[in-house]
């Protein structure tokens, strides 16, 4: 307890799922929250679940470079970035389509790289601060209907590797999370239906995982404790890797 008192973190897509969890999670450990997302109503309910005080919102479409420029230009030094914004869609091959290839991209790759350009420009970024990306499991695995979202995040990961380099003289660490299936509302939104969670579960040795179990390694990456540790891509998959 206590392991983030006096940061200050940023953290995105905090109106919902992981980064609503991850927002309740860091401010129990004493840490003032930046929250951005697009849904104001959201932003309070999370805001309104939250302990500790110094908390606040931006309404912000971070593929919205006019909306990213204003919040920007509002925010405080932080500490530590927790990039949890990102959407999902499950098409075979042969139906991707450019548009959706583009939005994918634009939501879970462009708007991440340059919201970490944009707070390095700004000088926004403390020294010593730690930068989480979520990204994802699939981004090392090769499974069918997954090209949008799977490539999308290894663009990601190979990002974080660079920004990594990039920063680590500023003391600045930048590393991915990789987690496997996890239930959250941007994965009820898919059309994944009860009886393939089901079988995937098999795969789980540990079963399939809860946003609480990123937020630990999330956690992990804010705190001291990971001083030494940058330019990683973890794996928490509850041992489907095993496999």
């Amino acid at each position: 307890m206590g392991d983030l008192i006096g940061k200050h973190i940023l953290v995105t897509g905090a109106s919902s799922g992981m980064g609503r969890v991850f927002c309740q999670m860091i401010a129990k450990e004493g840490a003032s929250v930046s929250l951005i997302a697009r849904n104001e109503e959201r932003l309070k309910e999370t805001l309104c679940k939250m302990e500790g005080g110094g908390h606040q919102y931006y309404v912000c479409d971070l593929t919205d470079m006019e909306q990213l420029k204003t919040t920007i230009g509002e925010l405080k030094p932080v500490d530590g970035v927790v990039f949890c914004a990102g959407i999902n869609d499950f098409v075979p091959l042969k139906f991707v389509k450019q548009e959706k290839l583009e939005k994918i991209f634009q939501t879970n790759y462009f708007s991440q790289v340059i919201l970490t350009q944009m707070l390095a420009k700004k000088k926004l970024i403390n020294k010593n601060a730690s930068l989480v990306y979520i990204s994802s499991l699939s981004s090392v695995l090769g499974v069918a209907g997954t090209l949008l979202y799977a490539s999308s995040k290894a663009a990601l990961n190979s990002a974080v590797r660079v920004i990594a380099a990039e920063m680590a003289p500023q003391g600045v660490r930048a590393n991915a999370i990789c987690p496997g299936i996890v239930r959250t509302e941007m994965l009820s939104a898919t059309n994944i239906d009860e009886d393939t969670f089901t079988k995937q579960a098999v795969d789980y040795p540990l079963g399939l995982g809860t946003p609480e179990d990123v937020g630990n390694a999330v956690l992990y990456h804010l705190s001291d404790g990971s001083r030494w540790l940058t330019g990683n891509c973890m794996i928490i998959d509850g041992g489907y890797s095993l496999n």
